[in-house]
């Protein structure tokens, strides 16, 4: 798919580190949480901003207080200018943070494509985002076989008297979602105050590292190290650590939103649905989230399914008790067994998985069917988090040789649209890491509360069958 012509000039490269002395040379260990995340590639995120200003004013106005924002948050958000050292079996690998280490910063300038297409929600090609996201610097092999890996970057890309964009990359390893969103709302709240950072001395504001909450239950530890030490081994050959392929397929990005009015219409037909159709005693509760991913889970495997059948001509021999998969992240924060702030930094998610067969998913009551098992497994999430966190790996490798998963990304709790740098709130927020075509990133509406904005990569013929499915099955509350 051949996409607008345009022109990428970079204006500036640096590196910012957080103020010197300001930190001390620091050791943080990985909890078992931090360590499955080792072979996932770069999670990247673009926020964009409206900015009716020149070139000029950027550089000389809006970079310096950009800079130096960036600079004071890291003070206390310091592992995200740290280096990941991984050293071989039987050896720990650790986040190290010494005086002076920084973050990439690359500011540039783009001309060609229009902002509003760029932000649109209608289908895209999706590698029309691709030239915002930050390469992560490459990583590094000392002589000793020690592997060092640098952590976060940034790209500032402007687009002259129109809009500015804030791409951003970090592993995974040191940040899941929730703490990296603390960041970025930290950064937004000093940058747009002009550099006061006082709010985070306090204690309810800064991040909390400590990780002896974590203990090590059912030899979690043990197991976790295992994946890595058998990952470290097989990744000395590559250097440029996890990537991920750009397909050749004509892919598109398109987001959804699913209004307020859209949301509680389902929420009261599924809930009389469940109740109608329920043999158990106990109640679900349909929330946002429950009916948000039902309803895209089963449009989004339609859509697959629809492909599959044009592709082989009608001859789909895929069985109907084939299990299909749904995957969402739990935040462990402040539940039973996590003894850990909100605040926490690092990983702190146990995966809550679902599964159906594809008969009672593809059929009628397909969406009642995943909507039970998404709000039950979301009730179990609320006391057995820890559980579902120790025996993840086992489980998400079911999921993933089955082939057949969908898997979500992102949370309403993010409050991505909060993150006002000093230029207003965002024009749009877009997840690129999801560009693989398996997952969903699912964040709360820009425009009213208790609406969802939800993003997918689909082929075009999967996206055309997509937003078919999407707006049938809404007709139909």
């Amino acid at each position: 798919m051949a996409g607008p012509s345009y022109l990428v000039n970079i204006l500036d490269s640096n590196h910012v580190s957080a103020p010197k002395g300001s930190v001390p040379s620091t050791t943080l260990a990985l909890t078992y949480l931090d360590l499955p995340w080792f072979p996932s590639a770069p999670m990247q995120s673009l926020f964009f901003y409206e900015f009716p200003h020149p070139i000029s004013h950027f550089m000389q106005t809006t970079l310096p207080t950009l800079t130096q924002s960036l600079s004071l948050t890291l003070q206390h958000f310091f592992p995200l200018a740290a280096k990941l050292i991984c050293p071989p079996p039987p050896l720990k690998p650790f986040i190290l943070y010494s005086d002076g280490d920084s973050v990439p910063l690359i500011v540039a300038e783009f001309t060609g494509a229009d902002v509003d297409h760029l932000t649109a929600n209608y289908p895209r090609d999706f590698k029309l985002l691709h030239p915002f996201v930050p390469e992560l610097p490459p990583s590094t092999m000392s002589s000793d076989g020690i592997l060092v890996m640098p952590i976060m970057a940034v790209k500032v890309t402007v687009f002259p008297n129109t809009g500015v964009c804030i791409g951003m990359a970090h592993n995974h390893v040191a940040a899941d979602g929730s703490a990296f969103m603390h960041f970025m709302r930290s950064w937004s709240s000093v940058c747009k105050s002009k550099g006061d950072s006082t709010f985070l001395d306090e204690e309810s504001r800064r991040p909390f590292y400590n990780r002896d909450a974590f203990g090590d239950p059912d030899g979690c530890n043990e197991e976790a190290l295992k994946c890595y030490w058998h990952w470290i081994s097989s990744w000395r050959e590559n250097l440029a650590g996890p990537t991920k392929e750009i397909s050749s397929v004509d892919k598109v990005r398109a987001t959804f939103v699913l209004t307020r009015a859209q949301i509680t219409k389902l929420k009261q037909w599924l809930t009389t649905q469940c109740k109608n159709s329920s043999n158990d005693s106990e109640e679900v509760k349909i929330s946002t989230f429950v009916v948000t991913c039902s309803i895209m889970w089963i449009c989004m495997i339609k859509s697959q399914e629809n492909d599959i059948q044009v592709s082989t001509n009608g001859d789909d021999d895929d069985d109907d008790d084939t299990f299909y998969y749904l995957l969402f992240a739990v935040d462990c924060r402040n539940r039973i067994g996590f003894s850990l702030p909100v605040t926490y930094f690092g990983n702190c998610l146990a995966p809550g998985i679902i599964r159906a067969k594809k008969s009672e998913l593809m059929g009628a009551k397909g969406i009642v069917t995943a909507g039970k098992a998404i709000a039950k497994k979301v009730k179990e999430m609320e006391s057995g988090a820890l559980k579902e966190a120790e025996k993840g790996p086992s489980n998400l490798e079911e999921m993933f040789r089955s082939g057949h998963h969908v898997a979500i990304s992102g949370s309403p709790k993010f409050r991505v649209y909060d993150m006002d740098f000093g230029w207003g709130r965002p024009l749009k927020i877009e997840f690129i890491h999801i560009d693989d075509g398996g997952s969903l990133s699912l964040i709360e509406s820009k425009n009213e509360s208790g609406g969802m904005e939800v993003s997918l990569v689909l082929s075009k013929n999967q996206m055309d069958a997509f937003t078919s499915n999407l707006a049938e099955s809404l007709k139909a509350f």
